[in-house]
């Protein structure tokens, strides 16, 4: 059976593997030229710089015009995760999708499933096929982009949470990954045609995952809160680079929100008498503040840990699910 599996896929494999020598082999000069530009300008002991919280104004000034610079230079690269981000649609519309429903749609099923291999034992070694290559392609996958996208994301004034950034790195592409197959491949048991499992695919795939990134994301672990003074806000804008930030806004003394979307900075002397005029201050009060609803940037991998459980458990629901039904299929 495994010997049929592997003559029936192996082109697919092939396939796959010349499209992740041709991503590696996109990825790797880019990805070496973007972290010797970013070790040459000294971008790390930035970063160090921007998140102590013993940073002075002048030293944070300075290395974040020197992270503009370098965002400047290669900022354009990180539109190529763009093609990465669709990479596990992809697999599960390829993969997944014409698993079952090609077979049913073509007829051949009828001779694959009156043979001696049970149809419980036919789709366990297909679908358990297809899982390990699916998780290994997306495990290279996953490791490489975060590999690649390392300078980029600490450069970048985005934090790592940020949707592009977040979607195309780290462990969240293996689930991702498996869940597309799996959606696939339960689309293909329950509408036994290619173009209807194709479709529900594609549905489902994108409608969960904008669902999960706009209303459980944020939400995963409690949020925190920060509040400092718009006099002197410098330091504490620094002190927050990385952090996802949910919300923000100015409130004024009484904690009433005034200024939803924005920060402001006054010179450190702005709320003394006889200090400079600061227009915020003047227009929302000697008492107005910054304020901050944000996950702190230490929770990436416990938030990547997270939402890659979520969608390996659907994909382990979903084929549980196609094997039950598969029995029923005529």
């Amino acid at each position: 059976m495994m010997w049929l599996t592997w003559r029936q896929h192996r082109r697919q494999v092939l396939v796959t593997g010349a499209a992740l020598l041709v991503l590696a082999a996109l990825m790797v000069p880019t990805g070496l030229m973007t972290r010797n530009a970013y070790a040459d300008k000294g971008l790390a002991e930035c970063v160090g710089v921007l998140t102590s919280a013993q940073s002075t104004p002048d030293r944070a000034e300075a290395c974040n015009r020197a992270l503009h610079q370098f965002s400047d230079q290669f900022g354009s690269l990180s539109m190529l995760g763009v093609l990465f981000l669709v990479l596990p649609l992809v697999v599960g519309l390829f993969w997944g999708a014409p698993l079952v429903a090609r077979e049913v749609e073509q007829g051949t099923h009828r001779f694959a499933w009156t043979q001696g291999v049970s149809r419980r034992r036919w789709a366990l070694v297909k679908f358990g096929f297809v899982a390990v290559v699916t998780t290994v392609v997306a495990v290279v996958y996953g490791l490489g982009m975060s590999w690649w996208a390392a300078p980029l994301t600490q450069a970048a004034e985005q934090s790592r949470f940020d949707v592009f950034f977040f979607d195309m790195q780290g462990a969240v592409p293996i689930g991702y990954t498996l869940f597309a197959v799996a959606l696939g491949v339960c689309a293909g048991v329950f509408w036994p045609r290619m173009m209807s499992a194709m479709a529900v695919t594609l549905g489902g795939f994108v409608g969960l995952r904008i669902v999960l990134t706009v209303l459980a994301r944020p939400h995963y672990l409690p949020q925190e809160t920060r509040t400092f003074p718009i006099a002197g806000a410098t330091a504490d804008l620094s002190a927050s680079f990385g952090d996802w930030i949910v919300e923000k806004g100015i409130r004024d003394a009484s904690g009433t929100m005034v200024l939803s979307g924005a920060q402001a900075n006054c010179p450190p002397d702005a709320s003394e008498p006889g200090g400079a005029t600061c227009r915020p201050l003047v227009e929302f009060g000697d008492g107005a503040y910054n304020w901050q609803l944000y996950q702190p940037a230490d929770r990436f991998w416990l938030f990547q840990g997270i939402e890659t459980g979520i969608f390996v458990a659907l994909a382990a629901l979903l084929l549980y699910l196609a094997a039950r039904r598969i029995r029923r299929v005529a």
